[in-house]
């Protein structure tokens, strides 16, 4: 069995994937009984060793869900604590069981609240519904994962994918990575940030941005359940522009919330709104990508690319993402760890560029102690927009660690 059933009948639910390629989770089969108390068995490699532990938590995530009469099968593809709670609490939600509770893992301390302009690099997207990619995510070094609730997620299997995300919040621990969450177009993404927001992620993208209302709508929802949480940390948003539409609403859209830090685009399902075929030169898009870096950049956020698709072209990788820093963004997304390096190298500045604006910049600041109103570097008078785009280029260096 390599798959989930929401739900087989009245009473009973299925939740999680176990089968030959399945690796760190957990199937899980609740039928509810009248009577009986609880019957657990359990099929796994790794039963000698962690047999006793993995059927000791299920009893006590079944005694949290308030369940005492039910007959549970457990097929164990070698799931860590967090998997084992979220699985066994999806599929007693299926059987309509346990409704109202929560099993939840024990939480992590959080990491230092996410600065609004931190360095964005690279996002890794990591399908929400896949544990076997969380726990090594951060070794790979991007400045951010994204656990994705939308596009990567099978409709049926959204409910459990969101108790996988919640718990992994909660127990993985991401390093220095940012802690984002992709979620669903409202009104389902409403559902997500019930689940998720109480759990204090760094930043929520919100998918198929199209209206100022959607991002307000979806800013009042996050501000009401930060309100009864008692969460005083920030959680930012980043609307994906994925549309026409949203392309020449970009300015209002970044203008309905003043917890928006960036934007980005998803360029398959804008060059699918266009009707246009999406090519490695990316000319099709190149307005409204130059339209986003321009209205992100007016209104004080940062612009952030889409992803790259072809994870085996890492020299059309490469291509993209210099001239992407050309355009004016300052990341883009990845869907593999092997594409993060490339990126990084493609956004930091090259020792050239380092050295050039080091000169200009020693240059403007020994004018300025000798009074003078003229910078020169050489026979070259250096205007103003000029030293601060060296000013901009030595800081960049600095927070990429290249200076």
């Amino acid at each position: 069995m390599t798959g989930s059933v929401e739900e087989k009948s009245a009473g009973a639910g299925e939740a999680g994937h176990c089968g030959r390629d399945v690796r760190s989770d957990l199937h899980v089969a609740i039928e509810a009984r009248d009577s009986g108390g609880l019957e657990i068995t359990m099929q796994s490699r790794v039963a000698p060793y962690y047999g006793e532990p993995i059927v000791a938590q299920s009893r006590q995530v079944l005694d949290v869900l308030g369940i005492k009469h039910a007959r549970v099968e457990l097929r164990d593809e070698g799931a860590l604590p967090f998997v084992i709670s979220a699985r066994i609490e999806a599929a007693a939600r299926r059987a309509g069981l346990g409704l109202g509770r929560k099993a939840s893992p024990e939480k992590l301390a959080l990491p230092e609240p996410s600065p609004r302009d931190r360095l964005r690099r690279s996002r890794l997207y990591l399908p929400g519904s896949e544990p076997k990619y969380f726990i090594n995510a951060a070794l790979h070094g991007p400045d951010a994962i994204i656990l994705d609730l939308e596009d990567s997620v099978h409709h049926a299997e959204k409910d459990a994918a969101r108790i996988l995300v919640r718990n992994t919040l909660r127990a993985v621990d991401f390093g220095k990575c940012e802690r984002m969450v992709r979620i669903n177009q409202l009104p389902m993404g409403l559902e997500d940030l019930a689940e998720i927001v109480p759990e204090s992620p760094d930043l929520l993208l919100l998918p198929k941005a199209e209206l100022p209302e959607q991002i307000a709508e979806t800013d009042r929802m996050v501000g009401e359940l930060k309100g009864r949480y008692g969460i005083t940390r920030p959680i930012w948003l980043m609307p994906i522009l994925e549309s026409a539409l949203g392309i020449e609403n970009a300015s209002a859209i970044v203008q309905a919330s003043k917890n928006v830090v960036a934007l980005t685009i998803g360029l398959e399902d804008y060059t699918a709104d266009l009707g246009v075929a999406k090519t490695v030169e990316g000319r099709e898009s190149w307005y409204a990508r130059s339209r986003l870096v321009n209205t992100a950049r007016a209104l004080g956020v940062q612009a952030i690319d889409s992803v790259f698709g072809d994870v085996a072209d890492m020299d059309g990788l490469r291509r993209w993402a210099e001239s992407s820093r050309a355009l004016g963004f300052g990341g883009m997304g990845c869907i593999h760890p092997g594409q993060i390096p490339v990126i990084h190298e493609a956004f930091a500045p090259s020792q050239a560029e380092i050295e050039k604006a080091l000169k200009i910049v020693a240059a403007f600041e020994e004018a300025q102690q000798r009074g003078l109103g003229v910078v020169s570097l050489g026979s070259k008078m250096i205007d103003p927009p000029v030293v601060q785009r060296a000013q901009k280029l030595v800081e960049l260096s600095k927070r990429t660690g290249k200076e």
